[in-house]
């Protein structure tokens, strides 16, 4: 089993980032929004969409949305709140969902680079741009990896609802890897992330030989312009 499967499967991993900002999401979207002028019902996929506070908070702006991921427990969450233009799905990212179906794909908050082969990363793309309308736009939200490899934080403690979380960062190669270890009544246990630490020019790579073309590049959820040196974030939009 990969280290993504299992972590994101756990409470263990809702709980370590249930503090996430619901205010700067809304922030973001509107600003993604009003940017992309998307007319109203149109089709938009949110790809690993874990319980869905981004597909909710398209729905709420009035367009169609099908949101998935491959944590079954998120999905099985998020379906709760499914209406006749909102659908969550078990999916994995490197397969083909829907064909020449939607007119924006999301993919935020980091939700990428956690395959240690290429080739499964260019497999995403491929299934986002077959996914995609012509002229369809694909949207990254990415850490800055520049910034993250610079400032990286060796350890961290932190203590949510009773669980004790010791956290280990380190870079192996290019891979951004934190081990969690989780304590609580029920005992200790052990999980991983590991993040590829992308960069625009990886972006451009996996764009150019799956036929996406770069748009647009932000620096913050402000949509301010982006610099390797001092942005928070690396948003790309992509056209199909």
């Amino acid at each position: 089993m990969q280290w993504f499967e299992n972590w994101f499967n756990t409470s263990y991993y809702h709980i370590l980032y249930g503090n996430r900002n619901y205010e700067e999401a809304a922030f973001f979207l509107d600003n993604l929004l009003k940017h992309l002028n998307l007319p109203p019902k149109s089709r938009c996929w949110d790809l690993n969409c874990g319980k869905g506070r981004h597909s909710l908070y398209l729905h709420k702006k009035g367009y169609d949305v099908i949101g998935t991921d491959l944590s079954e427990e998120s999905i099985k969450e998020a379906q709760h709140a499914e209406t006749d233009d909102l659908h969550f799905y078990k999916h994995d990212m490197r397969n083909l969902f829907y064909a020449n179906y939607f007119d924006a794909v999301f993919n935020l908050f980091t939700s990428f680079g956690y395959f240690k082969s290429k080739h499964d990363d260019e497999k995403v793309f491929q299934s986002v741009y077959a996914g995609l309308k012509p002229n369809g736009v694909f949207v990254i939200d990415f850490f800055n990896a520049a910034c993250v490899t610079a400032t990286l934080k060796a350890s961290d403690e932190k203590v949510i609802n009773g669980v004790s979380f010791h956290i280990k960062k380190r870079m192996e190669g290019k891979v951004i890897l934190k081990e969690i270890i989780t304590e609580d009544k029920t005992g200790k246990r052990f999980f991983k992330e590991e993040v590829k630490a992308l960069t625009l020019d990886d972006f451009t790579c996996l764009a150019q030989k799956t036929g996406l073309k770069i748009k647009h590049t932000f620096g913050n959820y402000s949509l301010q312009p982006f610099d390797v040196n001092s942005s928070e974030r690396l948003i790309i939009i992509f056209e199909k």
